[in-house]
């Protein structure tokens, strides 16, 4: 099969493409950076580089026609939390907009079935239950990212309803070594010894997938999922007490975290915020994070397993793997 992959040089999109290439498929990957190092790994792996940014249209056009794809997997996102109002425009460019104009193109020269890469994080916060594909976003979002990537989830749903070759597929938080996210930044400091004992908002809830996993889920919708049909790939939930302490426990370390009243945490990471960016970090401690913990973001992935055979470690194991692994590199 000859699939072409938005994303693939990241955090999910590299796992993506390393298991299509398994598959022994035929892997076209889009990227701006084709000289880049995580893109050369990827060639030397099998993958084939396309030049082209997923903003340009022209691009776009070229990839699809050029390679003719059976298979088209729409991973590529911009995700980060606590941007600063100057490169909002951006990231809607990235997530929204480019979004629109790819699956437009798919739809125009009626190729490839494509799956586009979601998030639960589009349907917001789950007022403590367990949701599947049935939810409906009740909340309002809460930071700059949740908001494009809800309003990318619109566009897929019309595209959807217009009768198009589209299965949406909805990871939650994909853990993993080398993690970007918050979570992942701070797991990786935590694991080298380095993070302050102090949490936030302890019984919020999220629903933690291991990458490798999500990513085994993602080819799976590609092979398996049925056109229309939205699959969430999400994994198993832990609230942050919980995981803090499993933290503690896989690390062997006996200092308690103490929990910060939420004022105090904003003003943390109010302090914080800039800092970070002042030294070219991203702002993975700031008040749009802080204020984003507040959340039930519980989600379940039946449908993924039942119909698709997808299979999902626990967060306890998911957690337990990252920790030791980023701890492993720190040491290496």
């Amino acid at each position: 099969m000859q699939v072409l992959i938005t994303g693939g040089t990241g955090f999910i999109g590299r796992r993506l493409t390393r298991r299509a290439l398994l598959r022994g498929w035929e892997v076209n990957v889009l990227t701006r950076d084709p000289g880049g190092a995580r893109a050369q790994v990827l060639a030397r792996e099998g993958a084939r580089l396309v030049p082209g940014d997923i903003t340009d249209p022209s691009a776009l056009r070229k990839a699809l026609e050029g390679n003719i794809p059976e298979l088209l997997f729409h991973n590529a996102a911009w995700y980060e939390l606590g941007i600063p109002r100057r490169s909002q425009p951006g990231m809607w460019t990235v997530n929204v907009e480019a979004t629109e104009t790819l699956l437009s193109l798919a739809a125009e020269l009626r190729r490839p079935k494509v799956v586009y890469t979601s998030t639960t994080t589009a349907l917001g916060d789950t007022g403590g239950s367990t949701a599947d594909e049935s939810f409906v976003r009740r909340s309002a979002p809460i930071t700059f990212y949740e908001r494009t990537k809800t309003e990318a989830h619109q566009v897929a749903l019309r595209h959807q309803a217009a009768g198009e070759r589209l299965v949406i597929a909805c990871p939650a938080q994909a853990i993993g070594p080398g993690d970007h996210s918050p979570f992942g930044r701070l797991a990786r400091l935590y694991a080298r010894g380095l993070l302050p004992p102090f949490g936030w908002a302890r019984e919020a809830a999220f629903t933690f997938g291991h990458v490798d996993d999500v990513a085994e889920a993602l080819l799976l919708v590609g092979e398996r999922g049925r056109v229309g049909e939205v699959y969430f790939v999400a994994g198993d939930e832990m609230t942050n007490r919980e995981m803090l302490e499993h933290w503690r426990t896989v690390m062997g370390r006996r200092m308690r975290f103490i929990w910060l009243p939420r004022p105090l945490a904003l003003a943390q990471s109010a302090l914080a915020a800039p800092f970070l960016r002042w030294f070219g970090m991203p702002a993975f401690l700031s008040p749009e994070v802080v204020r984003s913990s507040y959340v039930s973001f519980r989600f379940r992935s039946d449908k993924a397993i039942r119909e698709l055979g997808a299979r999902f470690r626990t967060a306890e194991e998911a957690w337990e793997q990252t920790l030791l692994e980023e701890a492993g590199r720190f040491r290496a």
